[in-house]
């Protein structure tokens, strides 16, 4: 169990409800299928990946040094957090090339299982929105309040993302999903034993998925995303951070 104390304890639970409620209403927004971009999803995705680079990446070092007294001395024993976060990126990357394949084959008259695609992709969401809300409960005041604002702006990139690629369905069914997703996560910190090895998972793999999911946003080209938005947020969010 995740020791929690005052104000965390009055925080934490309010960020969680917030996380929630942007799955639910980030689509009144307008944000998505705007070509170009809009350069505050650029901003928001440029602070999302400065958090992990200031604040999670260091992280990772913790992480393998709890996994490696957990897991007793080995070969790649430094390396564990690392290969965590490898895998939370490939794992992000699989699943996205999962869902356009099942597109290209839907626009090709073919008829893949849309169903169980769209399940897979949205259960693997769900996943990483109950880690981030897990996750609330093991920051100090300062962090948790840097932690929440570049968690709900990542959520209302990764939900622009997610409403352009599964359309109406996503609003019917995967934002009531994902939003449940984080308060099961958060109940989960109070719930669960053998906190610091949860942790040194989630950590990891969280800064893997969050710099796969964010990239994936800004890359291509027909995004046509704005550089210097993303650019502005990432340093401005990572100045802050420094003296945070």
């Amino acid at each position: 169990m995740i020791p929690v104390g005052p104000p965390d304890a009055v925080l934490a639970p309010a960020f969680a409800a917030a996380l929630a409620l942007i799955h639910l209403f980030a689509g009144r927004l307008g944000f998505s299928a705007r070509r170009p971009r809009s350069r505050w999803l650029s901003v928001a995705g440029g602070i999302s990946v400065a958090y992990v680079f200031v604040h999670l990446l260091p992280e990772i070092g913790e992480a393998a040094a709890t996994l490696e007294r957990r897991g007793g001395s080995s070969l790649f024993a430094e390396q564990y957090g690392y290969l965590i976060a490898l895998f939370g990126f490939v794992a992000f990357y699989g699943l996205e090339q999962l869902a356009r394949r099942g597109n290209v084959e839907t626009s090709r008259g073919n008829r893949p299982d849309e169903t169980a695609l769209f399940w897979i992709h949205v259960g693997s969401f769900a996943v990483y929105n109950g880690i981030i809300g897990y996750l609330l409960l093991d920051r100090e005041l300062g962090g948790l309040v840097t932690f929440f604002v570049a968690m709900a702006l990542h959520f209302v990139v990764t939900d622009a993302g997610l409403r352009e690629h599964h359309g109406p369905t996503y609003d019917r069914r995967a934002r009531w999903v994902l939003a449940t997703a984080v308060l099961v996560g958060f109940a989960g910190g109070y719930a669960l034993e053998d906190a610091d090895l949860l942790i040194a998972v989630f950590v990891p793999f969280l800064a893997g998925g969050v710099i796969l999911n964010v990239i994936k946003e800004e890359l291509p080209s027909d995004r046509e995303s704005r550089f210097w938005a993303f650019a502005l947020g990432g340093a401005g969010y990572a100045a802050l951070l420094l003296f945070v």
